[in-house]
């Protein structure tokens, strides 16, 4: 039977998350005269602390929790497009800072992605070459979130898509739309919302979300482009990227889990799972932290195996079973790979 995860298990990804979005849903709280106190219960967070000007940081899991709250207390709808509205580019900090002072507008939007992570976004991006139905050249922005929350994901699309297109125009003028907008869940009952904003045609129901723009924009000139300035910037950048914060947390995640579940002969997708993140993201980000699952669940079964043979009464086929080996001979083979000696050899060491 899986273990549940320990209360003192790190959140994943840490807390590197800003707290932005679940700043704005607090003064949306605010002015609506709705109470959001009961939002933060069993995450060691307060709403006091998304008021004090200093930014809150959570983690992936504290933030989805927070915001699928918010969504269910909220009255009214659209709440993302209208948080999303409510932005320009001094919302977007550094980053917004670093765009302004990119060459063009294609470089603006290539930093805008890759860095995204420091303004606190939820939902992972990524650019790429498409063709629009006439041919012409385009380039698509395709957001989706590290694991499934088919709750919030509208929200989070809503005010990732409706801040960018307004970062956008601040860069380039009101004039500035998208080509296409794309949205993996149904249409919502306010989808002429999305059309007005956009100014586009909308899909929904489709295979990603993205936002495809053409390709005419992209040599466009930033309005306040500097060599040196923006190279500051981009460093700048750099140095608040979240993924070294995020290395030793969601290490230590994994190996408390593992720890828990040796016996089991746990899998990558089974911690996955109780981390509520796919397999592939976590393989990433275990990847990102100079590891992987396997050299984790190698190095904790042979630390216990190496710690249960040192017992006088230490037997073999249950060293290897606790551990999640249940062919002996199993057992034996990764002992002597992972120690160079048999696990025999190691007890009558130890007596």
């Amino acid at each position: 039977m899986a273990a549940k995860l320990p209360t003192d298990v790190p959140p994943l990804h840490g807390a590197n998350i800003k707290c932005g979005i679940v700043a704005g849903l607090v003064g949306m709280a605010d002015r609506l005269g709705v109470s959001c106190d009961g939002w933060f219960e069993g995450t060691r967070l307060q709403r006091a602390q998304f008021g004090a000007g200093a930014p809150v940081y959570l983690s992936y899991r504290q933030a989805c929790q927070i915001v699928g709250r918010a969504l269910h207390a909220l009255p009214g709808e659209a709440h993302g497009l209208a948080l999303g509205q409510a932005q320009d580019v001094g919302h977007f900090g550094l980053l917004g800072l670093a765009m302004m002072t990119a060459p063009n507008f294609g470089e603006a939007l290539r930093t805008g992605v890759e860095f995204a992570p420091i303004t606190g976004a939820m939902m992972e991006l990524q650019l790429e070459s498409v063709a629009l139905a006439d041919e012409r050249p385009g380039v698509a922005m395709t957001a989706r979130m590290g694991t499934p929350e088919p709750d919030i994901e509208p929200f989070l699309c809503e005010e990732l898509f409706s801040s960018c297109l307004m970062l956008c125009r601040g860069l380039l003028g009101p004039w500035f739309g998208p080509a296409l907008v794309e949205l993996a869940y149904p249409a919502p009952p306010y989808a002429p919302e999305y059309r007005k904003l956009f100014g586009c045609e909308v899909r929904f129901g489709a295979q990603a979300n993205r936002v495809v723009i053409d390709g005419g924009w992209l040599g466009s000139p930033m309005p306040a482009h500097n060599p040196a300035t923006s190279r500051q910037l981009l460093d700048l950048c750099r140095q608040q990227m979240p993924s070294a914060r995020a290395s030793s947390g969601i290490v230590a995640a994994v190996e408390k889990l593992v720890s828990l579940q040796l016996a089991d002969a746990p899998r990558l997708v089974d911690i996955a799972a109780e981390l509520h993140v796919n397999e592939r993201t976590l393989r990433r980000h275990l990847r990102d932290a100079g590891t992987s699952f396997k050299a984790i669940h190698d190095r904790l079964r042979r630390d216990a195996a190496e710690s249960l043979l040192a017992g006088a009464s230490s037997n073999i086929a249950a060293v290897g079973a606790a551990i999640g080996f249940h062919d002996p001979r199993e057992f034996r083979r990764a002992f002597k790979r992972w120690t160079g000696v048999a696990p025999r050899t190691l007890r009558t060491r130890s007596t």
